[in-house]
């Protein structure tokens, strides 16, 4: 009896080892506790009858007697503002003014309990921002979910967008129209409310990185994982889950052709990235995801755009092999 009662407790130690272990930082709603490269500020705004705030990085040219322009960083789904570090460094150096926003319902912006998530929405907030900041016209960069959010915003306000640049954006496809089933709203919270630090690692690794990890990318699952463990942890899966429906419900890739601004697409051709592919027949999966054939098609749909590959390189090039791809980068935007 004693022995079942200490294999019991063990049992019980273990389990709450591997809680804690899920979650070793906890950070609040809006991720305070985590530290973020830059200073970050704060956009206090209305929207949608509601008070919010915008978290956001505003980098100056680190030669502030030259700058080249302002560049504006969109953030991917399970990526914030602080993860664009290495970028934001390189392009100051460079010589630009680098402006980085959290997206409301992610990171350090407002978890709100009921918002209408559109891109046209988001967009029209990250527009607000710069009018707020005195920037007139900018070149935009969007990686993955902020790539979707980068397009609706060049297609919004083509006179205020000097260059548009997609990091491996989702949205290359209509994963609906393939197959895929839907989620509903509800279904997506409740998977989001069950995300924890090894879930988060593990899809990265396989759909993000083909199997490669580097020990610097714990820090953004550590970021992530703790966001949805800290006390708004209902409201930051409510606020994923909208977000999900947001982007499998409103595709992108048939406004490519009207696209008016200078286009570049940075595709790492090891990349797997397609939503609910988790949940699609083998049929529709075998089909989804196919980067080096969609960044070729996004290019050839696209008015003049340019296509750079990279080869070895997965979901987040900017994060795999910061130098190769800033140095690229800024080649391009000083073009």
């Amino acid at each position: 009896m004693k022995s079942k009662i200490r294999s019991s407790a063990l049992v019980g130690l273990l389990c709450a080892g591997v809680q804690q272990a899920s979650a070793a930082n906890v950070y609040g709603p809006q991720l305070e506790g985590f530290a973020y490269p830059y200073p970050l500020k704060q956009l206090a705004f209305r929207s949608q009858g509601k008070d919010l705030q915008m978290g956001y990085l505003d980098v100056p040219p680190k030669d502030r007697k030259s700058t080249l322009g302002t560049a504006v960083l969109l953030h991917g789904k399970n990526f914030c503002a602080a993860t664009w570090e290495g970028t934001i460094k390189q392009l100051s150096e460079a010589g630009y003014r680098v402006i980085a926003p959290d997206q409301v319902g992610f990171c350090s912006s407002s978890k709100p309990e009921h918002y209408q998530y559109t891109f046209q929405q988001l967009a029209h907030n990250t527009h607000a921002l710069l009018q707020h900041l005195g920037v007139d016209k900018a070149s935009v960069v969007g990686h993955s979910t902020g790539g979707m959010l980068a397009v609706r915003y060049a297609l919004m306000y083509p006179t205020d967008t000097s260059k548009l640049v997609l990091v491996n954006p989702i949205g290359l496809e209509d994963w609906k129209a393939m197959g895929v089933p839907y989620r509903t709203v509800d279904q997506w919270f409740e998977r989001e409310l069950k995300v924890t630090a090894q879930s988060i690692k593990a899809y990265e690794q396989k759909t993000y990185y083909d199997g490669r990890w580097k020990p610097e990318y714990d820090t953004w699952v550590d970021m992530l994982a703790g966001l949805n463990a800290g006390p708004g942890k209902k409201a930051v899966a409510w606020n994923s889950a909208l977000v999900y429906d947001m982007i499998f419900t409103q595709p992108v890739v048939y406004e490519f052709p009207k696209i008016q601004v200078p286009t570049l697409l940075m595709i790492g051709q090891t990349d797997t990235t397609a939503i609910g592919s988790d949940i699609a027949s083998a049929e529709v999966k075998a089909k989804l995801g196919d980067y080096p054939a969609l960044g070729k098609a996004a290019q050839k749909a696209i008015p003049g755009a340019e296509l750079i590959e990279f080869a070895k390189l997965g979901h987040a090039p900017q994060m795999e092999e910061p130098r190769a791809f800033n140095e690229t980068l800024v080649g391009w935007l000083g073009k």
